[in-house]
């Protein structure tokens, strides 16, 4: 997967000096920048550019940044990345599960916001599938219509509930995913709060992929759930 070059990116925060940093920031590295000081604002740049990527403060002057999240997730899947001073465990769960697509704490380093940058824009392209149907993250591929999986070419098998978890891990490639969304996306919309029974499975299916000294795909974002880190 590569990343779009030139990509558009909106930055919605009412902080100026901020707006100023990560604006020079993204253009020096290519990135074309609209900015935005408050929620209202935010979203009549977002319908007047339709940007690639939105990076969202979720201070802000007039509508919450949770508010804003909802609006644009009910018009595309444009990516979300929150940037907030807010911490809390609560906070984080509640912005990803309104649709955002990853969450930084401010302060933040511009290497990592760069990173995170990448890594949700490479959604865009989708996921690295072949024509023949196959999902490919470095060693390990997916063949979606036989529904195996083999790392280095070795068959690894999972139990059905195994896969489906891991299926929906590729579908969704460098995002955070809350207990609540895989839960839900796995066993059911009746589901949510058996985060104890999503580690279970997830500690299994780490076990199987990682066996070996394998390379490490599914990431733990604590407090919050996780992240499938895709491989060239």
């Amino acid at each position: 997967m590569s990343t779009p070059r030139g990509a558009s990116i909106l930055v919605v925060d009412d902080e100026p000096a901020i707006l100023r940093a990560v604006r020079t920031n993204l253009r020096a590295h290519g990135f074309q920048v609209e900015t935005a000081e408050s929620g209202a604002s935010a979203l009549e740049r977002y319908e007047h550019a339709r940007p690639d990527l939105v990076l969202l403060d979720l201070n802000l002057p007039d509508l919450d940044g949770a508010e804003v999240i909802k609006r644009i997730r009910s018009r595309a899947a444009t990516p979300i990345i929150v940037l907030s001073v807010r911490d809390a465990e609560r906070d984080k769960v509640a912005a990803l599960d309104a649709g955002a697509d990853d969450y930084v704490t401010k302060p933040f380093g511009a290497d990592e916001l760069l990173a995170r940058v990448r890594a949700a824009l490479r959604r865009l392209a989708g996921p690295a599938g072949t024509p023949d149907g196959s999902f490919v993250s470095g060693d390990l591929r997916m063949d979606l219509q036989k529904r195996e999986v083999t790392i280095r070419g070795e068959r690894i098998h999972l139990t059905p509930t195994e896969y489906d978890l891991l299926k929906t891990f590729v579908r969704y490639p460098d995002r955070v995913l809350t207990d609540r969304m895989l839960l839900q996306q796995v066993w059911g919309s009746e589901y949510g709060s058996e985060s104890h029974y999503l580690h279970v499975y997830v500690a299994r299916l780490r076990r199987k992929l990682e066996s070996g000294g394998r390379s490490k795909w599914i990431h733990t974002e604590p407090g919050v759930g996780y992240r499938f880190v895709a491989r060239e």
